[in-house]
């Protein structure tokens, strides 16, 4: 079921039953090593976090990105396919490419520099013919604008998706991602002026927890709806902790949130302590090279169930 409004989807949630032997977390991951020497302008044009103005170094975020798949893999195995210069944001791949168990999505870009990476055929032909995934292509065809788990944050513990409709993804493409994952409800809304992808916005902590940042919702509403979905278990970010990319996280495993090292600095002890009482630990990576091209942590990491 899709819904579009706090009241609509809190309704349906009510009569949600639970979801047995759902597995919370991915069972590995994959990365897409940085391959450019510089950054996306094109899709600078609606990410405002990118920042055009520093000066961007590619071996040093070369060397970030390989510690961040080394590092994960204290939770998941971790794949790394190579990087292609003529695409400089595909180390970013899960707005491209995702799972659902057995199935490969591949998702419909905005930008032409994102469409390409879509038509990669040695990511295809890893999941058809070493995993026999089935293979659901949504970048042909005019089903919208899908940008997969950027735009959606999954509760893979429940089946639940909270799909942020922006320039980056339109009604038609969330109708799209609800069957291709498989969900039993999602919930679209706006997102607030010059926000692209919920996933800065917001982060499903194994479906026990969420981290929300309110102010970048059009509808205050809305983060209030999905608070009480998490019983109202929510780190609040201010707008500087979202800038800090706090809400760009992922757990990979039952007790750990992974994000970036200055996401992590910018938590409060009382932030820092909720995380505990909901029984996740904090692991942390420095990625302030990565962060220049608009995407931290989440962002690099294209989850495999």
């Amino acid at each position: 079921m899709l819904t579009t409004s706090p009241a609509e989807f809190l309704a349906a949630f009510a009569k949600l039953p639970p979801l047995r032997d759902a597995r919370a977390t991915a069972g590995a991951a994959f990365l897409v090593a940085p391959a450019a020497d510089g950054l996306a302008t094109e899709s600078a044009r609606d990410n405002r976090y990118m920042q055009m103005d520093a000066g961007f170094d590619a071996s040093r975020a070369l060397v970030q990105h390989a510690t961040l798949a080394q590092t994960l893999r204290a939770d998941v195995p971790v794949i790394t396919f190579p990087g292609d210069p003529a695409t400089p944001d595909a180390m970013f791949p899960n707005n491209v490419f995702a799972t659902a168990p057995g199935r490969l999505i591949v998702g419909r870009m905005r930008h032409a520099v994102r469409q390409r990476e879509a038509q990669r055929t040695d990511i295809r032909a890893f999941f058809r013919d070493a995993m026999d995934f089935e293979e659901i292509d949504l970048s042909r065809g005019d089903r919208g604008v899908a940008e997969l788990t950027g735009s959606l944050v999954i509760d893979h513990a429940r089946g639940i998706g909270y799909c942020g409709l922006s320039e980056r993804c339109d009604l038609a493409g969330a109708r799209a991602m609800h069957d291709a994952f498989g969900l039993r409800l999602m919930f679209c809304f706006e997102l607030a002026p010059g926000e692209y992808h919920t996933n800065v916005l917001m982060t499903s902590l194994a479906g026990r927890a969420a981290i929300l940042a309110p102010d970048g919702f059009a509808d205050a509403e809305v983060p209030r709806a999905i608070a009480q979905a998490f019983e109202d278990r929510v780190l609040w970010l201010s707008p500087e902790q979202k800038c800090a990319y706090a809400g760009n996280t992922i757990t990979l495993s039952p007790g750990r949130v992974w994000m970036s090292a200055r996401a992590a600095a910018s938590l409060t002890d009382v932030q820092r302590a909720s995380l505990g009482s909901w029984g996740f630990r904090i692991g942390t990576v420095e990625l302030d090279e990565i962060e220049k091209a608009g995407g931290s942590l989440r962002c690099c990491v294209a989850e495999i169930f």
